[in-house]
């Protein structure tokens, strides 16, 4: 037995280190499952399970378990910032600014409360106060990577055998954050009286999709006598918008036009254009009609052809002569679950679906052309992956000089990642980076990063939390935590319904995204049929996530380095 009894107590060994890992992420995933009042702690459990393990003396050694939690942060950040890249900057047109300035308020607010609760209940002589309020900070709004960043900066600042261990702090408020955020968003809907039937008939009676990238298909007759004699490339410049014709009804025969085509009076066209562009085409053109294609030269097809063919990434529809090489034409494309118009700028990347028609042959040629392999996107992109991870770690090393600051503010393996994810994930494809990960890959490596991360600084802080939480300043953390959740999402909630006249889903999306809070996601998704609470949700996320791994360190450098 005693090889047994070795395996649990000799803390070098490899396989002692393995263990401990499988048996805290195994543990703390399973009971994050159970549900308190319909709400779970999810893998963040995994915190918590770390901590009794370190509490009982099943440990490591240091270097080791900075080691993994340092680089399951990097994981963490870098799959979040390749996720939420493509999206991140078209998230500030329209109602999105305002969103992001509210969310932007939201956090400063949650710092300006912390910092005064610092303040009212805690002795500011005491060097360590102020580093643990940091940590109940980010239980409070649930931030996991926020943690780790705030962890990083304290080590340039104590050194690194003497970095309080804020993670106390994190695990006493997270619980509460979690109800908190729920609790306030509910309070919001109370406080602003709103009827929740009457914000699910305000949905349905607006626009929710962006009218200049939803595509719009029409039956159209030629009724305009100026249209007849000229082709397909002079009518489309003169009317200066973007459509595509995909088919022609001509003397009785079916056939796909290309830029030399002729219309004539009475020639029947499917169109596809931007939704917004719809009426002034139509109006141009002639009469939105009904249309059975039956008698056609050739037989026509319409079908989705994936993009997985590396060479293709970053090429426009405009570079890529579909109609003039091949025969067909592109009507639209999927991209991440939306539907976008084909207009001829737009650049194609790895993973999109293009919906193309012409003839059966010509089709198939095209589908060769741009892959249509599924088997080549099922493995995720691993290079990217790392070359990513390379740039990101030496971006967060560069020093920058702050005059007043004893120590030059640096981005970290945090912030370093992240911001370089976001610019891959985004531009990627202008370098010839092929950035596309399926979302169940992303995910893996994600939650893989997290739960190494969240392991490693449960264990390290397992040994001191009971010194620390229940014969200190445990449950000071815990109201104070709870005021760090629920006071600015009382204001910004409130703010934002009665002066920006959001609707009220849109608002719940909002405030989860701001706290990077899945549950309460889930939570405005459970009571709304539409889509609001995640566009909301993910309008804020991008930036949100961004400030909070930002102000973490921002916080520690400029306060507890002084």
């Amino acid at each position: 037995m005693d090889w047994l009894i070795n395996l649990f107590t000799s803390t070098n060994s490899v396989a002692h280190i393995a263990l401990l890992y499988a048996i805290v992420i195994a543990v703390g995933v399973l009971l994050g499952k159970i549900k308190f009042f319909g709400i779970s702690l999810g893998v963040t459990f995994v915190l918590f399970a770390g901590i009794v393990a370190g509490h009982i003396g099943l440990t490591g050694p240091i270097d080791i378990l900075t080691f993994v939690q340092d680089f399951g942060l990097i994981l963490f950040v870098f799959m979040i910032g390749m996720q939420v890249g493509p999206g991140f900057f078209e998230s500030f047109r329209k109602g999105g600014v305002t969103l992001n300035l509210l969310a932007v308020a939201a956090i400063m607010l949650n710092i300006a409360v912390m910092f005064a609760c610092y303040f009212i209940f805690f002795d500011t002589s005491n060097p360590y106060n102020l580093p643990m309020m940091v940590g109940t900070l980010y239980g409070a709004v649930t931030n996991t990577p926020g943690l780790g960043a705030a962890n990083e900066a304290l080590a340039s600042v104590f050194g690194d055998g003497n970095i309080p261990q804020i993670a106390s702090g994190y695990a006493c408020a997270y619980p509460l954050g979690v109800v908190g955020i729920i609790g306030a968003t509910i309070a919001v809907r109370y406080i602003c009286r709103v009827k929740l039937e009457k914000e699910e008939e305000a949905l349905n009676d607006s626009a929710n999709e962006n009218m200049k990238v939803k595509p719009h298909m029409m039956h159209l007759k030629v009724t305009n006598q100026n249209l007849a004699g000229h082709n397909l490339i002079e009518i489309h410049d003169f009317l200066k918008r973007d459509f595509v014709c995909s088919r022609i009804l001509h003397d009785g025969h079916v056939s796909i036009p290309n830029r030399n085509t002729i219309f004539e009076m009475g020639d029947q066209v499917f169109i596809v254009c931007a939704e917004a562009d719809a009426k002034a085409i139509a109006a141009f053109i002639g009469e939105e009609i009904e249309v059975a294609w039956e008698k056609q030269d050739q037989p026509l097809i319409s079908k989705r052809i994936r993009v997985t063919r590396s060479s293709i990434n970053g090429k426009t529809l405009g570079q890529m002569h579909f109609s003039s090489l091949y025969g067909v034409n592109v009507t639209r494309v999927t991209r991440q679950g939306m539907d976008i118009f084909a207009s001829s700028n737009l650049a194609l990347q790895v993973g999109d679906k293009v919906m193309v028609v012409g003839p059966e042959d010509a089709v198939d040629h095209v589908a060769e052309v741009l892959g249509n392999s599924i088997k080549r996107l099922q493995a995720p992109n691993i290079a990217t992956i790392f070359l990513g991870i390379i740039a990101g770690i030496i971006f967060g090393s560069i020093p920058f000089a702050i005059p007043g600051m004893p120590v030059a503010m640096k981005l970290g393996i945090a912030g370093g990642p992240l911001i370089i994810a976001i610019l891959i994930g985004r531009y990627g494809y202008k370098a010839h980076l092929v950035t596309y990960t399926t979302t169940s890959a992303n995910m893996m490596l994600r939650e893989i990063g997290l739960v190494l991360f969240l392991a490693s600084v449960g264990i390290k802080a397992g040994a001191g939390f009971w010194d620390t939480v229940v014969e200190g300043d445990g449950l000071k953390y815990v109201y104070t935590g709870f005021l760090i959740t629920i006071i600015p999402i009382l204001i910004i909630g409130t703010i934002a319904r009665l002066k920006y006249k959001f609707n009220y889903f849109t608002i719940m999306g909002m405030l989860a995204g701001t706290y990077t809070d899945p549950p309460a996601l889930a939570y405005a998704n459970q009571i709304c049929s539409k889509e609001a609470p995640a566009v909301g949700y993910s309008t804020v996320y991008p930036l949100s996530m961004f400030l909070r791994i930002f102000t973490a360190q921002l916080i520690i450098l400029l306060c507890c380095g002084m």
